[in-house]
């Protein structure tokens, strides 16, 4: 079974790969643990970021929006001292700043996944690169759903970041060709929410 390469040769990425990674996400809690993950993860590693990850539910309450949006200065100060997260301060505001945000977006469109899906018509993006050379780092629509976040008071959420977090929630199907869920993620056309 071929899979993309950048994931090859790790159980743990191996299994981020088959069983999320480019899979269409419309649960709103699960695309913003994702987007406080890949905030988390700028300069670093996916692969720190996915060893990580069971620390990081439990620090952050399992990324329920409304708690973390709470977030008082003696909890980013919790934060600050845990040592099986990665200790930002400015990603931790971040991640507390973003949940307000969300909020304010489930208001305005209904949910989180509403408001993401509609800058691509509720369509998956279907792309075919040979190999991961040809997956570009930002895209047109990565800088439209920046610009947009930052307008709605999100931050860290630049073009860069924002495409990472499209292929992980299936927005994109950047799966290589090769691949052998090249195909599959092809068949999702469109998601309904």
């Amino acid at each position: 079974m071929t899979r993309c390469s950048f994931c090859r040769g790790n159980p743990l990425y191996e299994a981020y790969h088959d069983l999320e990674w480019g899979a269409p996400q419309t649960n709103d809690q699960k695309l913003f643990e994702s987007l406080v993950l890949e905030t988390f993860q700028a300069g670093l590693n996916w692969l720190t970021i996915l060893k990580k990850r069971v620390a990081f539910r439990k620090a952050f309450d399992q990324f329920d929006i409304a708690k973390v949006a709470l977030y008082s200065a003696e909890k980013i100060s919790e934060l600050l001292e845990n040592s099986d997260i990665i200790r930002n301060r400015a990603k931790i505001e971040s991640a507390i700043n973003n949940a307000r945000a969300v909020l304010a977006i489930q208001i305005e469109h209904g949910s989180f996944a509403n408001y993401l899906w509609a800058f691509n018509e509720y369509q998956v993006i279907q792309n075919a690169p040979s190999s991961a050379v040809e997956i570009p780092s930002k895209t047109e629509l990565s800088i439209r759903l920046s610009k947009s976040l930052k307008a709605k008071g999100f931050s860290f959420t630049g073009p860069v970041v924002m495409y990472a977090f499209l292929q992980a929630n299936g927005f994109v199907n950047d799966h290589t060709t090769d691949c052998y869920l090249y195909s599959v993620r092809k068949e999702v056309k469109r998601v309904e929410l």
